[in-house]
């Protein structure tokens, strides 16, 4: 990976359920775009993206890594959302209000009681939720996040709104935790000012607002992607605006500036304990 800072390619991924507004991140193309990936030409340690809705997304679950390295060849899924954007009464869901089984899982998801089952809280602006491999989730309508997860798009649909895609009931059931869900991840103010969002063995996502000039300290074990959600700036000199993710070395320290208050996102995988 380069040494000097690096802006991330753009991808814009068209869904059936994406949205026309991307603003302020990008121009409106006229196109339904529901993903934007952040890209190198080498391989990141993650995958982050935002994501926006026009329409809800299927109900859905992503495996875990010993499942996905047997059946699919590949690691498991693991996120974590971070809300941009919310219309008013926007939702989310998260696991189950109740443990069920998994045999009315399957039924609920073909019949589509699985939407009443479901854990549906609100999503604001600012809201982080932290959603683990093997958790049954959905988001709703009206929503522009950030999402950072392993380096993966395994993804098993369970319910889809009769849109007519494949559902993979067999293998999503299988591997949905089938309990309840916390909700609403909580976030730890860090000595620097700087927030914790969301840490597992996959990544570690810190917010942090800023406005002038701050060095910014990388975590010294691995390289760093930087999500700049609000302002405009400039790292090491290169200018940077909002909806720009920049690939950073471990090996030294960066000088961010901003031109106007910023909001970022520093996610990266934990060094092994």
């Amino acid at each position: 990976m380069p040494r000097s800072p690096v802006r991330l390619c753009t991808e814009f991924k068209e869904k059936i359920w994406g949205s026309v507004n991307l603003a302020p991140w990008y121009a409106a193309g006229g196109r339904k775009i529901g993903e934007v990936w952040f890209t190198h030409s080498e391989p990141l340690p993650l995958l982050v993206k935002f994501i926006f809705t026009e329409e809800s997304l299927s109900v859905q679950v992503h495996p875990g890594d010993e499942f996905a390295r047997i059946h699919e060849n590949s690691r498991g899924k693991t996120e974590m959302w971070h809300i941009l954007r919310a219309a008013p009464g926007a939702k989310v869901a998260m696991g189950f209000r109740e443990e069920i089984s998994r045999e009315r899982l399957r039924e609920a998801s073909i019949s589509g009681e699985i939407m009443e089952l479901l854990n549906w809280v609100e999503a604001r602006p600012g809201d982080t939720f932290f959603i683990p491999a093997g958790t049954v989730h959905a988001i709703g309508a009206g929503i522009a996040l950030c999402e950072v997860q392993q380096q993966s798009d395994i993804t098993y649909r369970l319910y889809d709104y009769g849109r007519g895609r494949e559902l993979h009931l067999d293998k999503g059931v299988t591997v949905s935790n089938t309990a309840g869900h916390p909700g609403y991840s909580q976030r730890v103010s860090l000595p620097d000012g700087s927030e914790l969002l969301a840490e597992c063995e996959y990544f570690r996502t810190e917010l942090r607002v800023f406005t002038g000039p701050i060095v910014h300290q990388p975590n010294g074990d691995a390289v760093e992607i930087l999500v700049f959600l609000s302002g405009a700036g400039s790292v090491d000199g290169q200018a940077f605006r909002l909806g720009e993710a920049w690939l950073i070395s471990a090996e030294r320290p960066v000088n961010l500036e901003a031109a106007e208050e910023v909001a970022m996102l520093r996610t990266f995988v934990p060094r092994c304990s």
